[in-house]
């Protein structure tokens, strides 16, 4: 697997992440209308499960400690976490390009 497409699947989740947490759920909360959640929430979906699935699969192949796959599954919960988890711990990884 390249690194980019590990830190592009990061920057998808980010947005989707974002894009439902300040967007379609205010939308839904607060003006009633719920169809981005219904929308942007199964793709969010898949993008939170693809991100942890590369996170082990880097785990899995060695190429990143138990500890930091932790940290990298847990950095995909909180908005921006994929681009920080990718800025402060990946940033000179072995990760191949």
């Amino acid at each position: 697997m390249s690194m980019s497409f590990f830190r592009i699947s990061g920057i998808l989740e980010t947005i989707s992440t974002i894009s439902l947490f300040f967007i379609a759920m205010p939308l839904k909360y607060i003006g009633g209308n719920e169809i981005l959640v219904k929308i942007i929430g199964p793709i969010h979906g898949f993008l939170f499960i693809l991100y942890c699935a590369l996170v082990w699969w880097e785990q899995h192949k060695g190429r990143m400690s138990s500890n930091l796959a932790i940290l990298g599954m847990a950095s995909a919960i909180p908005p921006g976490g994929p681009i920080w988890f990718d800025r402060k711990y990946l940033k000179d990884s072995n990760l191949q390009e």
